[in-house]
């Protein structure tokens, strides 16, 4: 297919600065591969001098796929694409020396994080917890430290200095001490030094002569600053973007980061993608006159000539419960009359907890379907836990595993052991567990650190005992016990119900293993590490399946809707207080702005048809209150909508199977 003219103009723009203002469905992802293409073959530019910048590694992986179709394979792995933090770590690792850090440092996970401040407010602060509660005051520290590092604010810079800031001293102290970082400092640490050393930014500047961002309505302040230093030289950029569709204002995105390039580029040329290639024109027009309750530096109005298409459906439920059977029913109303496959259809909602009585009704109505970007058993802190005991044990001299696992159960081995620990590796070539037995060490560390780490070498060489025995059977039965890992489990729980999923959770990957080790329908017993091994691989593998193959139904939240799309769209939920969530109220102009993007991107995943809900009771603390409807429902044009009659919906919920979808159709 070939580039409509408003497409054309996008890649025709290379000298300069150069916004795209793409729409949902507008293809945005076919001009920045064209893009690419004829900056190589046309403009006469080195691939290695083009970096493509994404914000998931699914995107990044879909760009190089579709390059190496259009360029081929040596030409496509030349062209620098990543995600914005892949390249921050990358430029951290490259310049670590200017930061005074190893090339291998750590990454902690959002777990590690919390524990470290969890820990420090402990052991420092004790007061504040008391004060704010130990949750309250973790939260409180993380918010303000990402505000901190979002604004490029060392420690010593926080003025006025408060509770928060004295813990961002310790924290970063920490940090240094075990040569880690945090995820917000992948971009705001190699922000900061293109910033701070002219040299560097010289250096990437001119490494990069053009610059394509994807996604660019999702940056924050950092991002859009590290963009600024990677153009400073060339100053030859494109950024695609919809601020429609801005729905990340909790991770710090700044849709008025589109504002602000009018104002640091005054040759900013922007370009406008309108037309839509995936919804009918009542879809679209819907959409449209929504998002134009939004206020906009660029206006835009998506427009399709695809047919005009159904009316929007509008349906009033009772309660959730009705609306989950509505929606089932309904479902199995279209797969059998209607010829639709479950995999063309998607339910959206506002948030996670929406999906209980859905399920509860497809699997009474027995309708495949999917909870995308459901958690993963091997996202939850407790599993990591475990298995980094169980790397540990099979290879001691992971350093990674054994730094997250030093203080699991809590043996009180603070920033400065850790660090004395680490200079001693590093003077000596070691691994931190060869440092740890060797006798030069004790010399380095006082009496009190060198008895919090013989409670940990004690454990660990027992557990490794068990392997050097060839008992690794049970060695896995009997890990948890030996870690006392349930009573460490049970005192970092907030109740008792979370403790008892907690421990389920590591009772099942330990089987997972057990199963391996102990060998199944005759097969033969496989060693610990080597089970181990195959766990962690089955982990890798799992992260990359997207969820959303076989013929299912998608379940899933707005945000984990954004860029798809399904013929058949029902978006539940539109009360005020749900959808505009209540939170997001409180902030009367911003709040419900961000709120109306979503729902905006709900209604534009649809191709063909889209139907809404809400109900009109909820049950709270066991009393019946009655709901309004979605703020958002009143915006909409009603010429576009069909509003199913209330007995009509109350006879779809009331259907158990397809002999009930069969007596309806013969009325």
């Amino acid at each position: 297919m070939r580039l409509n003219a408003a497409q054309q103009e996008a890649v025709d723009c290379i000298d300069g600065p150069c916004l795209v203002l793409a729409g949902a469905g507008s293809g945005k992802t076919r001009v920045i591969i064209a893009k690419i293409t004829s900056l190589i073959r046309d403009h006469g530019f080195l691939p290695r001098t083009i970096c493509a910048i994404t914000f998931t590694n699914k995107a990044a992986n879909e760009m190089k796929s579709r390059l190496r179709a259009d360029l081929g394979e040596e030409v496509a792995k030349e062209i620098w694409i990543s995600t914005f933090h892949s390249l921050g770590q990358s430029i951290l690792r490259a310049e670590h020396a200017r930061l005074g850090m190893g090339r291998d440092f750590t990454l902690y996970t959002d777990h590690e994080v919390h524990n470290v401040l969890r820990d420090i407010i402990r052991e420092h602060f004790p007061q504040y917890a008391e004060k704010e509660g130990e949750q309250g005051a973790i939260q409180s520290a993380l918010a303000a430290i990402a505000r901190w590092k979002g604004a490029l604010v060392a420690p010593p810079d926080v003025a006025p200095r408060d509770l928060n800031s004295m813990i961002y001293e310790r924290y970063d102290s920490y940090l240094k001490s075990c040569q880690a970082v945090d995820f917000e400092d992948l971009i705001s640490l190699s922000t900061a030094l293109l910033r701070d050393h002219e040299d560097l930014a010289q250096k990437w500047g001119r490494a990069f002569e053009y610059v394509l961002v994807d996604e660019y309505q999702d940056t924050n302040e950092t991002q859009y600053q590290l963009l600024r230093q990677l153009t400073s030289v060339h100053q030859r950029f494109t950024v695609v973007g919809d601020d429609d569709q801005s729905i990340y204002s909790w991770r710090g995105a700044r849709p008025e980061n589109i504002n602000s390039l009018a104002g640091d580029y005054p040759g900013l040329h922007v370009v406008k993608l309108e037309q839509n290639y995936r919804s009918t024109r009542r879809i679209l027009n819907c959409a449209n006159t929504l998002i134009s309750h939004n206020p906009h530096l660029f206006e835009k109005r998506l427009f399709s000539e695809l047919p005009e298409g159904e009316r929007i459906e509008l349906v009033a439920c009772d309660d959730e419960q009705a609306e989950a059977a509505f929606v089932a029913a309904d479902i199995q109303r279209l797969t059998f009359e209607g010829g639709l496959r479950h995999s063309d259809i998607a339910v959206l909602y506002r948030g996670n907890y929406q999906a209980t009585p859905l399920e509860s009704a497809f699997k009474m109505a027995q309708i495949p379907y999917v909870v995308s970007n459901g958690d993963s058993i091997f996202d939850h802190p407790e599993v990591k836990d475990i298995l980094c005991w169980c790397r540990l044990i099979a290879n001691p001299k992971d350093d990674q595993a054994l730094l997250r696992v030093i203080n699991i159960p809590n043996r009180r081995i603070g920033a400065d052991t850790i660090k004395a620990l680490r200079l001693c590796a590093t003077l000596n070539g070691n691994s931190i567990y060869e440092t740890l037995l060797d006798p030069r060490t004790e010399s380095s560390l006082s009496p009190a650190q060198m008895k919090a780490l013989s409670g940990f070498i004690v454990t660990l060489s027992t557990l490794r005992g068990f392997l050097l025995a060839r008992k690794d059977a049970t060695l896995v039965d009997s890990l948890v016990h030996h870690l006392d890992y349930e009573r460490y489990i049970k005192a970092n729980s907030s109740t008792a119900k979370s403790a008892e999923f907690k421990l389920r959770l590591v009772s099942d990957v330990m089987a997972m293993i057990g199963r391996q080790v102990a060998g199944k329908r005759g097969e033969a017993k496989v060693p610990f590490a080597t089970a181990v091994s195959r766990l962690l691989l089955r982990e890798t593998l799992e992260r990359r399946e997207d969820g959303t193959g076989g013929n299912v139904v998608q379940l899933m939240t707005l945000h984990a809707s954004k860029g798809l799309e399904f013929p058949r769209v029902y978006l539940i939920g539109l009360e005020d207080g749900v959808l505009p969530n209540r939170n997001t109220m409180e902030d009367a102009y911003q709040g419900l702005e961000e709120e109306r993007r979503l729902a905006y991107v709900g209604i534009t995943r649809a191709r063909a048809s889209l139907c809404l809900s809400y109900c009109t009771t909820k049950k709270i603390r066991g009393q019946v209150q009655p709901l309004m409807p979605s703020v958002f429902l009143t915006e909409l044009p009603e010429g576009d909508l069909q509003r199913i009659n209330p007995r009509r919906t109350r006879q779809l919920a009331s259907i158990r199977g397809l002999d009930d979808v069969l007596a309806m159709l013969r009325e």
